[in-house]
């Protein structure tokens, strides 16, 4: 029988977890049953603004829901989408997937044997369809991405890398469309034992070239990338949500009218929905994740890549 709506459940009542709990509460496909976080007046404040429940363990809330976001610390991402996973639940989980690539390939391998979406938030790819960016038939030949901010209180969990790099990784990744040659990190030695600032130098396979540059100590934010190709080059602005365009592709100038591009968490969800209740590819599936994960572990000094 067919599935028309969801039973959807949010893991984390921080940031996240609200953004994530007002996009089930609205859509016209699910139901925002509950809320689970180890605080709970969090999880109280959160389920009451949206007329829903706060749960007291994780194992209550995955009884009585169809699917779930996890957005708690990134550290705990492995236990609540293992968890949620092995009681056949379908899992939109935030970046970072999880914390090491042997608990990414694990979450991969329950996904497959209990037949469940597993998704991970990485929503700037929705800007890069806003664009068509990721439609051009051309493999970059360099690739140069810088994301700073400011510092804050927030992920101090994780190094850098995994906080902010995650996002422009996946994103060069998924340009470059090659496997991973090799990668070369530098990181400094963080306010807080993990790194502020990462350096990293990408080659793929089909000779393309990454070069990305972190911080979480930087005066202003700051995030641009530039993609050249062998025709000409794109500079992006992800803060104005604006390019230049010298190439010879029809990019849309326009993409941050689309609403794609204006909610781009939204989409992820959206998509997220699609693919459990009709069976639409997984837009960000877990081994992008995993080959995200890989590289900034490998830029944290923490593995050699692929490994």
């Amino acid at each position: 029988m067919e599935i028309k709506s969801l039973k959807a459940g949010v893991v984390g009542a921080g940031v996240f977890g609200g953004f994530h709990a007002s996009k089930y509460a609205a859509h016209d496909r699910t139901e925002l049953v509950g809320v689970f976080d180890p605080d709970v007046n969090k999880a109280r404040a959160l389920a009451d603004k949206h007329g829903a429940k706060p749960f007291d363990t994780l194992e209550h809330l995955l009884a009585e829901v169809d699917v779930v976001t996890v957005a708690s610390p990134a550290v705990h991402h492995f236990a609540a989408a293992a968890a949620a996973l092995a009681f056949g639940k379908h899992v939109l989980v935030e970046k970072p997937v999880a914390s090491s690539v042997e608990e990414a390939r694990e979450l991969i391998n329950l996904a497959s044997s209990h037949g469940c979406v597993l998704q991970v938030g990485h929503q700037e790819r929705f800007v890069f369809h806003a664009m068509g960016l990721l439609e051009v038939p051309e493999v970059p030949t360099r690739i140069v991405a810088r994301r700073m901010g400011p510092p804050s209180d927030r992920n101090l969990d994780v190094s850098v890398t995994l906080d902010l790099m995650v996002h422009d990784l996946d994103l060069v990744i998924a340009l470059a469309g090659a496997p991973i040659k090799s990668v070369v990190g530098k990181v400094d030695e963080g306010r807080f034992g993990s790194p502020d600032i990462a350096e990293a130098v990408i080659t793929f396979d089909n000779g393309c070239v990454a070069e990305l540059i972190s911080s979480r100590i930087h005066h202003e934010r700051d995030r641009k990338m530039q993609v050249a190709y062998e025709n000409g080059s794109l500079n992006i602005d992800f803060i104005a949500k604006t390019f230049e365009n010298t190439t010879s592709y029809a990019l849309n100038a326009n993409f941050a009218e689309t609403e794609t591009a204006k909610d781009s968490l939204g989409a992820n969800v959206n998509a997220f929905i699609a693919s459990v209740l009709e069976g639409a590819p997984v837009a960000v599936p877990g081994i992008a994740g995993l080959r995200a994960l890989d590289a900034a572990r490998a830029i944290d000094g923490e593995r050699e890549y692929g490994s």
